[in-house]
């Protein structure tokens, strides 16, 4: 049997991903990472994008937003604003939410409320990152 990994996703509402997994692939802040079993052991902050997870030779994706991972030998934890799997992310509803945003931005506003308004673009664009994926 290969080697695996657990992958552990947490977000405010719940604990969204616990599986064991032979490849993660996340978006961090500094670039893009690959995980595999027996990894060193690392701590990072990530990015919102698309998260790729290798399981039974398949690649699931889903969209996280921004957080922290901790990376061991055996085990990679994410704690997250959003977690969200591909076929659970509605692409109307996300493409709404980008337009909003989008708009709101164009406004004068805060920094306080630029910054909410940009994590609440950067969660809509994730999400449709990882539905059009399915499309291709």
């Amino acid at each position: 049997m290969a080697a695996t990994l657990k992958l552990e996703i947490v977000t405010p509402e719940a604990k969204t991903y616990s599986e064991d997994v032979e490849m993660v692939t996340l978006p961090g802040v500094e670039g893009e990472m690959g995980i595999y079993p027996m990894h060193v052991p690392l701590m990072a902050q990530i990015a919102a994008g698309e998260l790729a997870v290798r399981k039974d030779g398949r690649d699931y994706f889903l969209a996280i937003g921004e957080g922290f991972v901790e990376i061991t030998a055996d085990k990679v934890a994410i704690m997250t604003d959003m977690a969200i799997r591909a076929e659970q992310i509605d692409e109307a509803k996300a493409e709404e939410a980008r337009k909003r945003a989008e708009a709101r931005l164009a406004e004068k506003l805060d920094d306080e409320e630029a910054a909410l308004v940009s994590a609440a673009l950067m969660h809509s664009l994730a999400q449709l990152k990882v539905k059009r994926r399915q499309h291709r």
